[in-house]
């Protein structure tokens, strides 16, 4: 990937060497292979006892797979397991919500209207807090945290919160994704005082932002009236025979949303987006101890699969893509001891994401989680063909991570604190 800013100005031969170094360190540091290259470096230091924050335990690995497995086998017995993606939150009372919603003759429009729904979703999908609940009004059920955050976010969409056009709500749209006012949005998620809703305020930048970044890509999202679903065409039309390499998914959605993550730090004119510093990811060069995850693009990358697939488009190498660098995954490599905090602050202090306390955390729950899927496909007698790491993830290692949480702690929060702008976990 090329960041599209790079490209805007031709470079001299005189000045050429230090800005493609730039641009080059930039664009590896948005593909999966930086992601694991860089986790594996700190790991490196961890086995190596030079980190500032954990301890890494790879003897208490095997206990970390057996408890996966357990999680698993309760959930899944038949190991039909699906891939780790937003859809399975669209589950209320045993009711698909999302199946009932839309279903057009139009095979592409339906996959238009899927990419919409669902790319608003993820990025709404920030932690809640322990605080916040969601009463669904179809259901009458109260659903907290990522499902909460899932029910909400389709109802809004299906209300046409996201849509600039009153007589076709299911879309997400250039006009409608701007007009989405704080207040809007904490009505949609019933924000109130006594229910309050981490990070609202970043959320709300978030799809404003995305608007933006629509109107800013015809060529992604379509010339003439611009949507999310557009990026479905762009894809679609970049498959060759019915075929998408998983790392294109998130190459298109890494160029088409780059430019919407707030605040972070930029190289060669590219928004580096969910990439942050540690001192253990020495290199030579620009990207010197910088750390890429790519957390909501990934998650978001692997909730376009199902879509893509019933439009009969095949996803391949989904294994190219990386764990996900959230609190579930992270959370169960620490509630049992894989990763030993050395000190108290580790777990009694709130941090924020750029923290290095979280970006050792996440680097580690990167490679560590790798690790973790061979020994899970071991105990079950599955190859990484049966179980590529979207169903690790699934019906492993993020169920687990939830699981273990709430025998461990009462409403289920992860063991390290962590101050959310509504636009990273």
């Amino acid at each position: 990937m090329i960041c599209p800013e790079t490209k805007a100005a031709p470079l001299t031969i005189i000045d050429a060497m230090a800005p493609t170094a730039e641009a080059e360190a930039a664009a590896w540091l948005m593909t999966p292979d930086a992601i694991r290259t860089r986790a594996r470096m700190v790991l490196d230091a961890g086995l190596a006892g030079g980190l500032e924050h954990f301890v890494v335990r790879m003897d208490r690995l095997d206990t970390a797979a057996a408890y996966a497995c357990e999680t698993i086998l309760a959930n899944y017995p038949d190991l039909d397991i699906p891939y780790h993606a937003r859809w399975r939150h669209f589950m209320v009372a045993g009711q698909d919500r999302w199946a009932g919603m839309a279903n057009p003759t139009d095979r592409d429009e339906r996959a238009r209207i899927a990419f919409d729904l669902v790319v608003t979703s993820v990025l709404l999908d920030a932690g809640a807090g322990d605080a916040w609940r969601y009463v669904d009004p179809v259901s009458g059920t109260t659903i907290k945290r990522s499902e909460g955050l899932a029910i909400a976010s389709l109802n809004a969409f299906r209300d046409g919160l996201f849509s600039s056009h009153p007589s076709t709500p299911l879309k997400a749209d250039m006009e409608g994704l701007l007009s989405v006012s704080q207040d809007g949005l904490a009505r949609a998620f019933q924000v109130e005082p006594d229910n309050p809703l981490e990070g609202l305020d970043g959320r709300t930048r978030l799809i404003n932002a995305l608007g933006h970044a629509v109107q800013a890509k015809p060529e992604l999202f379509g010339k003439t009236a611009p949507r999310i679903g557009g990026l479905y065409d762009h894809l679609a039309a970049r498959s060759k025979g019915g075929t998408l390499d998983a790392t294109q998914i998130l190459d298109a959605v890494l160029t088409g949303l780059g430019s919407i993550w707030p605040g972070r730090m930029e190289l060669a004119g590219c928004n580096l987006g969910d990439t942050w510093r540690h001192p253990a990811a020495r290199a030579d060069g620009p990207s010197d101890r910088l750390v890429p995850f790519h957390k909501l693009s990934q998650w978001l990358t692997y909730s376009l699969v199902e879509p893509l697939e019933e439009a009969d488009i095949r996803v391949r190498n989904l294994d190219g893509l990386t764990a996900l660098a959230e609190y579930r995954n992270g959370g169960l490599l620490v509630d049992l001891g894989v990763l030993e905090p050395r000190h108290d602050n580790v777990t009694t202090q709130p941090h924020a994401p750029g923290d290095e306390i979280i970006v050792e955390w996440r680097a580690l729950t990167v490679a560590l989680i790798d690790e973790l899927a061979i020994a899970i496909r071991s105990r079950l007698g599955l190859d990484a063909d049966e179980l590529p790491l979207a169903k690790v993830l699934e019906g492993g290692t993020w169920s687990a991570g939830r699981r273990i949480a709430q025998e461990k702690r009462a409403g289920g929060g992860p063991p390290i604190q962590i101050v959310s702008d509504g636009s990273v976990f």
